[in-house]
């Protein structure tokens, strides 16, 4: 399975690294690739290991937050 998160907070390449180095830490991760311009982790998974809330929670374990909307997140910026 694979899905698309939007992330607040990243400001630097160091970012996107510590993001994505949490997130192939995460039981069930094949793949995840982080892209910083875009503010967006792409995620392939094994869904009967892990789960949406897992990765939500190893992003913000790592400084960061999962942006439901990330429009109203730019407003806020």
């Amino acid at each position: 399975m694979k899905t698309t998160l939007q992330i607040a907070g990243m400001r630097c390449a160091g970012c996107s690294s510590a993001c994505e180095k949490a997130l192939k830490k995460v039981n069930g991760v094949i793949s995840a690739s982080v892209n910083l311009a875009a503010a967006k982790a792409d995620i392939e998974f094994d869904d009967k290991i892990a789960t949406v809330d897992d990765f939500c929670d190893a992003i913000e374990d790592a400084g960061f937050a999962v942006v439901d909307d990330i429009e109203e997140e730019k407003k806020k910026n």
